[in-house]
């Protein structure tokens, strides 16, 4: 058998919702897998999905990483799986991590007293469908902005959904969203696909592509567009996400779009927005 690295993440919860994992190692004689794996703290929402352990092994001879996490279905049951690499066990405890996303309710709209809203899977969603039948635009890679479109919130399935009103600084919630990113990909077992949704989260996180700036633009549209849809549904104002997103479009096919949401809801309500 060949010779193993090891670590062990424990996110250990108390009553005060903040979530401390801290990394236990045992390595044979390489420390090239633990670099791979960093200590972070979390400060976890109730109604953030919790990840109570997650353990990963590196088989130095063959280079295969096998992890495990043990989660917590939000009613105090916990459950765990264990995953190899290149293995069909690997991608489908990936997805049942992923399954958090469907069952998250974005946070703005809970505020906002709205019953039964979307979830962050939802949002994400739909923003890949502006993706789709976005007219195509002179350099933009549409399959690239579907990718963006379907990661750019992924981490939340662990951190849950950070909104403006927890008062966590942007680079706070950067940090966390990226070492949460870090686990899903240490859980999937690294590889081609594992880079390649680092590098999207990435490139939408900097801003750093045209397709960032459409999908960053998708993301406000749907937004403002779901709020439209809950004030027709619920019978409330939700001018909070039409002013928050004002002037802050970045590419033409945004501005029209977001025009022509704003003009049904002025042509609804009278609201000058």
């Amino acid at each position: 058998m060949g010779l193993t690295t090891m670590a062990t993440s424990h996110f250990t919860s108390s009553s005060s919702s903040t979530v401390t994992p801290n990394f236990q190692t045992r390595s044979s004689s390489s420390p090239s897998f633990l670099s791979r794996v960093s200590s972070l703290k979390l400060d976890l929402y109730k109604d953030a999905p919790k990840i109570l352990a997650i353990r990963c092994c590196q088989n130095r001879n063959s280079g295969s990483i096998n992890a495990s996490f043990t989660g917590d279905d939000g009613v105090g049951s916990k459950k765990s799986s264990s995953v190899s690499s290149s293995s069909s066990s690997s991608a489908i405890d990936f997805l049942t991590l992923c399954h958090r996303l469907k069952t998250t309710k974005r946070k703005g709209w809970v505020n906002h007293g709205i019953k039964g809203p979307e979830s962050i899977a939802d949002h994400m969603y739909r923003m890949a469908i502006m993706a789709l039948i976005a007219g195509d635009l002179p350099g933009v890679n549409r399959e690239r902005c579907i990718k963006i479109a379907i990661v750019h919130d992924i981490a939340e399935a662990i951190v849950g959904d950070i909104t403006p009103s927890d008062g966590i600084p942007k680079a706070e919630k950067s940090r966390r969203e990226q070492a949460a990113l870090n686990e899903m990909c240490v859980l999937l077992g690294g590889g081609l696909r594992a880079d390649e949704i680092q590098e999207l989260w990435t490139e939408y996180e900097n801003n750093a592509s045209i397709e960032a700036n459409l999908v960053k633009d998708f993301d406000k549209v749907e937004m403002i567009l779901q709020a439209l849809e809950y004030e027709m549904e619920h019978g409330k104002v939700l001018d909070e996400f039409f002013l928050s997103t004002a002037g802050k479009f970045q590419t033409e096919i945004g501005k029209s779009w977001a025009a022509e949401i704003i003009s049904r809801r002025n042509s609804r309500s009278g609201n000058n927005v």
